[in-house]
C-alpha cells in the first residue's frame, strides 16, 4: 500500500458514511499518529511505501470507522490540551469545550497561589490532569464512580507527569465532602435521553452512557447535589465550575440562585452555546 492508495481507500470506503470534512481530518490523524507524517510528506512523495505492518493497522481502522467506533478509540488516544491523554470505552473523549472550561479555571487563579481542587467525574482524567499540568502550585484531587475510568485516568497522570488524588466514590450516594477546597469544577452526566436522537453513533454506541446521560423527569440531579456539596466545601472566595448541558443554562443558573449561590456567570462555548457556569457561595 502507497500513501495514495491509502488516502484513496479511506475516501472511497467512508464517502458514505461521513461528511467530507470528517474524511479529511481522519486521514491527518492517521497520517500523522499512525504513519508519523505531514501532510508536505504526503505532497512531497505519494507513492511511498507504507510497511505491512502498518498497511494492517490502517485497513484495522478504516474497518472500525466503518462501524462508526471514535477515530481516537482505533488510535489508543486523544490530545487535550496539548496533553496525550489514553481514551477507550469506559471513558468519555474529551471535547474542546472542555479545554475552554479549563482556561477558565486556570485564568481565573493564574497568581499562583497555592489552591485545592476537587475534580468531580474524573473520566479519561482529562479536567484534573489538565489543571495539574497548567497550575503547578494545585492540589488537585478527583472522584469517580468508575474503577475502570479512574484505571484509565490513573495511567494519563502518570504519562504526563501530573500529581493527582483519585478518589473511588459515589458523588450522588456522598453526603459530606470531607475536605476544604478553593476550586470544585464538575463535567456530570447532563445529556437527557430525549437528546439521545441528536447523538452520533460513534458516541451513542461507543462510549460510556453512564458519563453521558441523565433522565428527562430530572436533568439536573447532578448539579444540584454537587451544589449543595459545595455549599459547605467550598473555601471563602471558592468558586463552583460547571460545563452544562447548552439547552439547560437558564435552568441550572436558576438553581444555583435558589441554593444561595451568588456571582453567577453563564458562559457561551466557541461554537455560541451556553456551555459553562462559575458561581461562589
Amino acid at each position: 500500500m502507497t500513501l495514495l492508495t491509502f488516502k484513496q481507500k479511506l475516501y472511497t470506503t467512508l464517502e458514505s458514511h461521513y461528511p467530507k470534512t470528517e474524511l479529511d481530518s481522519f486521514f491527518k490523524i492517521i497520517l500523522e499518529d499512525v504513519l508519523k507524517l505531514s501532510k508536505i510528506d504526503f505532497a512531497l512523495e505519494p507513492n511511498s511505501t507504507i510497511s505491512d505492518q502498518k498497511s494492517d493497522e490502517i485497513d484495522d481502522i478504516i474497518k472500525g470507522l466503518e462501524q462508526h467506533q471514535p477515530i481516537q478509540h482505533l488510535i489508543g488516544f486523544t490530545e487535550f490540551m496539548d496533553l496525550k491523554l489514553e481514551v477507550n470505552q469506559h471513558v468519555l473523549i474529551p471535547r474542546p469545550e472542555t479545554e475552554e472550561l479549563v482556561h477558565w479555571i486556570v485564568d481565573d487563579f493564574k497568581n499562583n497561589t497555592p489552591i485545592d481542587v476537587l475534580d468531580i467525574g474524573t473520566g479519561s482524567g482529562c479536567i484534573p490532569i489538565a489543571l495539574s499540568t497548567n497550575m503547578k502550585n494545585a492540589n488537585v484531587s478527583t472522584i469517580d464512580v468508575s474503577i475502570k475510568a479512574i484505571a484509565t485516568a490513573k495511567r494519563n497522570a502518570t504519562t504526563n507527569n501530573a500529581t493527582i488524588q483519585f478518589i473511588h466514590q459515589d458523588i450522588l450516594a456522598t453526603k459530606k465532602l470531607t475536605n476544604q477546597y478553593d476550586v470544585i469544577v464538575s463535567n456530570p452526566p447532563y445529556v437527557r435521553d430525549l437528546e439521545k436522537i441528536e447523538i452520533q453513533k460513534n458516541v451513542l454506541n461507543f462510549e460510556p452512557h453512564l458519563a453521558l446521560f441523565v433522565s428527562n423527569d430530572d436533568p439536573l440531579v447532578f448539579y444540584r447535589h454537587i451544589a449543595q456539596l459545595a455549599k459547605t466545601a467550598l473555601k471563602p472566595n471558592g468558586i463552583l465550575y460547571y460545563e452544562i448541558n447548552q439547552y439547560l443554562g437558564k435552568e441550572t443558573v436558576e438553581l444555583l440562585q435558589n441554593l444561595g449561590f451568588k456571582n453567577i456567570e453563564l458562559k457561551k462555548d466557541v461554537f455560541g452555546n451556553d456551555r459553562m457556569i462559575k458561581a461562589s457561595f
